[in-house]
């Protein structure tokens, strides 16, 4: 009998040392923190697909509606959720030596596609990577690619215009993750495709493979932070194996093509290449073009010419390639489908917009112009307002490198001492959601980026594109591919509801990335001029 009350005995311990004490790490370092689902942290609604991710992450960030931060769990995986714009910006700006990375999600050695990619790069690795790549994303190189993304805007609405009909009804997410593959294709691999007219093309339908984390494949991700140990005993890629074959096979034979005749295109491949061969130089004083409110400024950090120059491998051509393509694919397609809705759902901006597209359209005497589009103050104030109310990512993550201490501000806290490897996380939709920064945060208003409103919004509660000197380096391509798409598109058309719209939309619970539950359907109805 006695061996039965050491099974129960040692069983009790065991689940308390597994399952328990995980969840309570943070109220033993004196910080407040809601109640833990059982195992599954704040991960259970969407593990069981009965919230989306959004909505999970808002739910959390109202835990604690007092608090600068408090503590929460992704599963057994202690993370404290900063709330302070103030904090936001000491952790991210001011100290940032002590949280230079992400989370790592796998070792180099299993998916170097992945962990290759400035995104999942740390410390020196990133440091060096960023200062290489920083410069191809200034101002005057995205002057320089918008030729290429011209073009795929004007291919992409001739598609439209030919159709024999007055009102055509379109599944946006899927056609305007076809331009975004396009676009990319275009300016990152010096690949031209029409996947609107070639639907099944190989670029576009490996972007679709490799971005698909919907239903059971979310498990895959999932994985990943849970037992990443099993991933690598069994080889298991964060992508499938044959993408990962398609982009190394791709960027590989576009190398020697272009090495051995001399090919020279505006786009990603020939900037990494220029930068392989003689380095990039920042520059020092650029032509200033306002490119709008979300953009986000590069770090002087990435600008240190003592910073040592990394060795430059094909593979690591092709995972800034991927990841360049992996971002455009999704992330940017997502805020197009959000930025399409909240037009067809609020006519009145849609109006003052098309105005404002028809005036630049007689201003540049019907050929878009960089600087053109750049001038547009109202098509910049929908954007930052879609970016606003539909932020994706909807939160980012840091981890601490060394040991960071932060300080009590108020009475009824004590300093919390951050040990290495701690995570901290950026509540971003639940920044532009909170009502103190943004008053009724459901309404669809651009007025909130007037310039004389500008002022008013507290800094460090905006940030679509990240924060500190970890931000999106991304951030002026996106808004600029976006604003192209949607010129050309309210040049023509009106962007309308149709039968199959969902008014008001619901966020999907079966796709881990911010997405309609039951597709974004619209119309684009011809304009009588």
């Amino acid at each position: 009998m006695w061996w039965i009350l050491v099974v129960v005995a040692a069983a009790v311990v065991l689940g308390y040392w597994l399952v328990i004490r995980p969840h309570r790490y943070w109220l033993k370092k004196g910080v407040k923190q809601g109640t833990p689902g059982f195992i599954f942290g704040m991960n259970l609604g969407m593990l069981f697909q009965k919230k989306s991710y959004a909505e999970i992450a808002e739910m959390v960030y109202n835990v604690c509606p007092n608090n600068r931060y408090f503590g929460t769990y992704q599963f057994f995986q202690a993370t404290l959720q900063l709330k302070d714009p103030d904090l936001i910006k000491q952790i991210t700006v001011k100290n940032f030596d002590h949280f230079v990375d992400h989370r790592t999600l796998l070792p180099e050695d299993i998916d170097p596609l992945w962990s290759k990619n400035l995104f999942a790069l740390s410390g020196n690795k990133w440091r060096e990577m960023r200062t290489t790549l920083s410069p191809a994303f200034t101002s005057s190189k995205m002057k320089y690619m918008f030729t290429l993304i011209s073009q795929s805007g004007q291919q992409f609405v001739n598609y439209f215009v030919q159709k024999d009909e007055n009102l055509i009804t379109v599944e946006i997410k899927d056609t305007f993750t076809r331009f975004a593959s396009d676009v990319i294709a275009n300016t990152a691999f010096g690949v031209q495709c029409d996947s609107l007219r070639d639907r099944e093309n190989e670029f576009y339908m490996m972007g679709k493979e490799a971005t698909d984390f919907s239903g059971l494949k979310v498990f895959r991700l999932i994985g990943y932070f849970l037992i990443p140990n099993v991933f690598k005993f069994f080889n298991l890629t964060l992508f499938p194996k044959e993408v990962g074959q398609f982009f190394n096979n791709l960027v590989k034979s576009n190398i020697q093509s272009r090495e051995k005749h001399g090919i020279v295109r505006p786009d990603l491949i020939h900037l990494l290449l220029e930068a392989r061969r003689n380095g990039f130089k920042h520059e020092d004083i650029e032509p200033f073009h306002d490119e709008g409110f979300a953009t986000v400024e590069e770090s002087e950090i990435h600008k240190n010419p003592k910073n040592p120059k990394p060795e430059i491998t094909d593979q690591d051509i092709t995972a800034q390639a991927a990841l360049f393509f992996f971002a455009g694919f999704d992330s940017v397609s997502i805020l197009m489908c959000f930025m399409c809705h909240e037009l067809a759902v609020n006519p009145d901006v849609q109006k003052k917009l098309i105005q404002e597209v028809d005036d630049t359209v007689e201003a540049c005497q019907g050929k878009l112009t960089y600087e053109a589009l750049l001038g547009m103050k109202y098509m910049d104030m929908v954007v930052c307002e879609s970016l606003r109310k539909w932020p994706n990512p909807v939160s980012v993550d840091r981890i601490c490198t060394k040991p960071y201490t932060i300080e009590p501000k108020y009475l009824d806290e004590e300093p919390v001492h951050l040990e290495k490897n701690d995570i901290v996380w950026l509540p971003i939709f639940g920044l532009h959601r909170d009502p103190q920064y943004y008053p009724e945060p459901e309404r669809f208003d651009p007025e909130r980026f007037k310039d004389e409103n500008k002022a008013k919004i507290k800094p460090y509660t905006y940030l679509p594109f990240g924060s500190g000197p970890r931000n999106c380096i991304g951030s002026r391509f996106a808004l600029l591919e976006t604003k192209t798409l949607f010129f050309y598109i309210l040049s023509h058309f009106e962007i309308v509801p149709v039968e199959k719209t969902q008014i008001p939309l619901v966020l999907s619970k079966k796709q881990f990335n911010l997405t309609a539950e039951n597709g974004f359907w619209l119309g684009f109805q011809r304009r009588s001029k």
